[in-house]
C-alpha cells in the first residue's frame, strides 16, 4: 500500500474515532502496525491530532467565543471553565509523569490495545444497558465534584485502547449525568486535553520529528478535519437514538480481530 492511501485511511480513523468511545489511538495504532506505515518520531501521528481538534474550536466557535468574552463578568462562565480546567489537570499531570513508560511500553505492544478495547467496549455495553434516572442533565452546571471525577476516569485513557471519550463518559453515567451530555462534555474537555498532549508530544519528540513528508501529514490533517467535523456534528443525536452499544460491539469486534491476527498462525 501507498504511504499516500495510508495517510488517507489514517486521517479517515482519526476524524471518525477521536471523539467517540472507541479508542482513536487504539485504532490509529494498530492499522499503523498492520498497514506497516510509521513516520520518524511519530510525526504523522501526532499532527493529525489537530484536524480534530479544529473540527471542535470550528463548530463550536460561538460558544467557546461566549465563554471567552463572558468570563471576567459572568459568574456561570466562569464556573463551567473552572470545571473544565478540573477535569483536565488530572490527566495532564499523570500523562507528564507516565509519558515515558506509555510511549516506550504501551503504545509498541498491540495485544494490550486489543484486550483495551474488548475490555472497555463491554463495561460501556453494561453501563448502556443500565436503568438510571440522570441527575445532571446540563454541562454547564455539573456539580464540581462531577466534573473532578470526571477528570479522574478521563487518566484511564492513558492506556491505549481505553478511549478518553469513553472514559470521561463512562465515568459521566456513573456520576449520574445524561448520555447527551456526557457525550458533549468529553467534547469542551478535548480541547485543552487534546491540545496539551499534542503540545507536549511535539516538545518530547522534538529531536525526532520529520517534516519533510509535509504532503502525507496535510493529507492526513484535512482528512481527519472533515471526517471529525462530520462526527461531532451528528454525534450527540446519534447517542440519544441509540445509545453507546453500537460503539462498544464495534470496539469488541475490533479488538478481537486483532488479537486474530496478532496470535493467529497468519
Amino acid at each position: 500500500m501507498s504511504d499516500w492511501l495510508a495517510a488517507i485511511i489514517l486521517g479517515l480513523v482519526e476524524g471518525l474515532t477521536e471523539f467517540i468511545p472507541v479508542s482513536s489511538t487504539g485504532h490509529i495504532l494498530l492499522l499503523g502496525h498492520f498497514l506497516g506505515f510509521e513516520s520518524e518520531g511519530k510525526t504523522f501521528e501526532i499532527v493529525i491530532q489537530l484536524g480534530a481538534i479544529l473540527a471542535i474550536i470550528s463548530l463550536y466557535f460561538q460558544r467557546l467565543w461566549a465563554l471567552a468574552t463572558r468570563w471576567p463578568h459572568d459568574p456561570k462562565a466562569r464556573y463551567f471553565i473552572v470545571g473544565v480546567v478540573l477535569a483536565f489537570l488530572p490527566a495532564a499531570f499523570a500523562g507528564v509523569f507516565l509519558y515515558d513508560f506509555i510511549k516506550a511500553v504501551l503504545f509498541e505492544t498491540p495485544v494490550v490495545i486489543c484486550i483495551a478495547l474488548i475490555v472497555g467496549g463491554v463495561l460501556l455495553l453494561l453501563l448502556d444497558r443500565m436503568k438510571r434516572v440522570p441527575r445532571y442533565l446540563d454541562v454547564n452546571t455539573y456539580p464540581m465534584r462531577v466534573y473532578g471525577l470526571i477528570g479522574l476516569f478521563q487518566c484511564l485513557a492513558l492506556l491505549p485502547g481505553v478511549s478518553r471519550s469513553g472514559a470521561t463518559i463512562a465515568g459521566g453515567l456513573l456520576l449520574g449525568t445524561d448520555k447527551r451530555s456526557a457525550a458533549e462534555f468529553t467534547f469542551f474537555l478535548a480541547l485543552p486535553t487534546m491540545g496539551g498532549a499534542v503540545a507536549y508530544d511535539l516538545f518530547k519528540s522534538r529531536n525526532d520529528l520529520d517534516f519533510t513528508d509535509v504532503g502525507l501529514i496535510a493529507v492526513g490533517f484535512a482528512v481527519a478535519f472533515v471526517t471529525a467535523l462530520f462526527v461531532v456534528r451528528f454525534l450527540l443525536d446519534f447517542v440519544g437514538r441509540h445509545g453507546f452499544a453500537p460503539f462498544a460491539w464495534w470496539r469488541i469486534a475490533v479488538g478481537t480481530l486483532g488479537l486474530v491476527f496478532l496470535l493467529g498462525p497468519f
